[in-house]
């Protein structure tokens, strides 16, 4: 699945037209994941649909779902803006700045430096870079542009080879661990244990995928975990708000 997206990616940048410069407030992605509301940051997801699920949220109004989630006082959002496989746009990261005034990390498969510069018109605050879907020489090419022009970056493994490679040319601020492998999209929760201990008490290590309970949080947060990040398990919720407060354990 990951090679079908990466190959798709590639066809749609020959086309890309990169929008106008929209004015937005900046905001520090790491700042916020470091300063968080509760023990274990937030990184709340606003998702449509994905490969593996399908629709996920039918009724879907994304600046709705993403105050919705700063009222349930997460700590900073996650906007899906790939078309194709996640039904999701560009446009609703712009929408959600206006309106919320939590960072906004860009979720899309990031692969070339127009990209980045994408990014900065539409006003995310941070990006993802994939470790899988990336030579680490690129990667780290990729992350040097994105800080260069004041862009947070989550780097995001699955297996411990890649985190490896990672590690060999980067030291990441900010460090995801992706519970689900994104060839096969099965989910394993314990992926995040396997890595912990290789990675710098300096990096930010974020638990990614798999995460629907109060239980699954304790688990990623025992295994190292200083922040989370949820999607289709608030996504699916009618309440988004409460449905933070039920993940914490709060209700």
């Amino acid at each position: 699945m990951l090679d079908t997206i990466i190959q798709r990616k590639k066809e749609e940048l020959k086309s890309l037209v990169l929008p106008e410069l929209r004015p937005v407030d900046k905001r520090s992605f790491l700042h916020a994941l470091t300063t968080p509301n509760r023990v274990v940051g937030l990184i709340a997801e606003v998702k449509k649909a994905s490969p593996s699920k399908g629709i996920i949220k039918e009724n879907f109004h994304p600046v709705e779902i993403a105050r919705a989630y700063e009222k349930g006082m997460a700590d900073c959002l996650s906007v899906l803006t790939d078309v194709s496989f996640f039904q999701g746009h560009r446009d609703y990261l712009y929408e959600i700045k206006q309106h919320v005034d939590l960072p906004v990390l860009r979720k899309d498969f990031i692969i070339d430096s127009i990209q980045i510069e994408e990014s900065t018109r539409i006003g995310a605050d941070a990006i993802l870079l994939i470790g899988e879907a990336l030579e680490p020489s690129h990667l780290k090419e990729l992350y040097q542009h994105a800080m260069e022009v004041g862009l947070d970056v989550l780097v995001e493994v699955h297996d411990q080879d890649t985190l490896e490679k990672v590690l060999s040319v980067i030291t990441p601020r900010i460090l995801g661990v992706n519970n689900r492998n994104l060839k096969t999209f099965e989910t394993n929760l314990h992926q995040l244990e396997k890595m912990a201990s290789i990675i710098s008490p300096d990096t930010l290590l974020v638990g990614e995928s798999g995460i629907h309970t109060n239980e699954d949080l304790k688990t990623v947060q025992r295994y190292g975990a200083k922040a989370i990040l949820v999607g289709e398990s608030l996504m699916r919720k009618e309440n988004h708000t409460l449905a933070i407060s039920e993940l914490y354990g709060e209700r």
